[in-house]
């Protein structure tokens, strides 16, 4: 458990997230809107490291980039879910190793993180929440990049746990 965590540099990949957030490239976006960089890389990070590493670092991802946006909403509830999800995912049933696999996990998480940030706008009545279609372009940005991205994350990742165990 936490395997990762041993190893500095994977910790501090993390540290790309809001940058890449910040940043956000022209190339990647789909009608204006990104994708959700922190679902990108907690979803390898929990299924390789488990559900209470997944969990602890869906927290601290949600609480860097809850202090990058303004506003009552916060990404938090969702990433510590999804980390929690993921995790168990990962450690109860087959490796998942399938560009499609990981496309789908990343289009129902975004879909779980644009629900709940919805939710929380819909309970406080805010004025200025996000229209459904840019959660749907955040949506479906991220499951296209999905595959791209966490199978290299996977590959890294397990490698390096790989290495603590054997």
């Amino acid at each position: 458990m936490a395997a990762l965590y041993r190893h500095g540099w994977c910790g501090a990949t993390g540290l790309v997230v809001p940058l890449l957030t910040l940043v956000s490239p022209g190339f990647l976006k789909l009608d204006g809107v990104g994708p959700a960089w922190g679902l990108l890389w907690l979803l390898p990070w929990a299924l390789v490291d488990g559900p209470v590493s997944g969990a602890g670092a869906g927290l601290a991802l949600g609480l860097v980039l809850d202090g990058l946006h303004l506003g009552p909403v916060s990404e938090l509830p969702a990433l510590v879910f999804l980390g929690w999800w993921w995790g168990r995912v990962g450690r109860r049933g087959p490796q998942i190793e399938r560009s499609f696999s990981l496309g789908l996990l990343a289009l129902l998480g975004s879909l779980v993180l644009g629900g709940t940030m919805l939710a929380q706008f819909a309970w406080l009545g805010e004025a200025g929440r996000p229209q459904l279609h840019t959660l749907l372009s955040q949506t479906l940005i991220t499951a296209l990049l999905a595959p791209m991205l966490c199978s290299l994350q996977l590959l890294l990742w397990r490698q390096q746990t790989a290495g603590l165990r054997g």
